[in-house]
């Protein structure tokens, strides 16, 4: 356990980025698993649309800097990817 003051304030100050980052990343998590469904299901409207979604929470979380910005590019990127090979195999 900590004994400085300043040292218990960086405790109590990770614990609630900590808790902060880990919501952001669930909130990449959710779109990408959403969008994934979507794709597996076969229902490309809808596909379109959660990977505009997608793309803007990834962006978001990165902006703050939970992921790095090459990270969230890379994601965004695999996403659209994988969306583009499953539409071009329905049509």
């Amino acid at each position: 356990m900590a004994n400085l003051d300043s040292s218990k304030k960086r405790i109590r100050q990770n614990e609630k980025c900590r808790e902060r980052n880990r919501a952001r990343k669930s909130l990449i998590k959710t779109a990408t698993r959403q969008l994934l469904d979507a794709i597996h299901d076969g229902d490309m409207q809808t596909a379109k649309s959660l990977l505009s979604t997608a793309s803007k929470r990834i962006d978001q979380v990165a902006a703050k800097g939970t992921i790095h910005r090459n990270t969230a590019a890379r994601k965004k990127s695999r996403l659209a990817k994988r969306l583009n090979k499953a539409a071009a195999a329905k049509a």
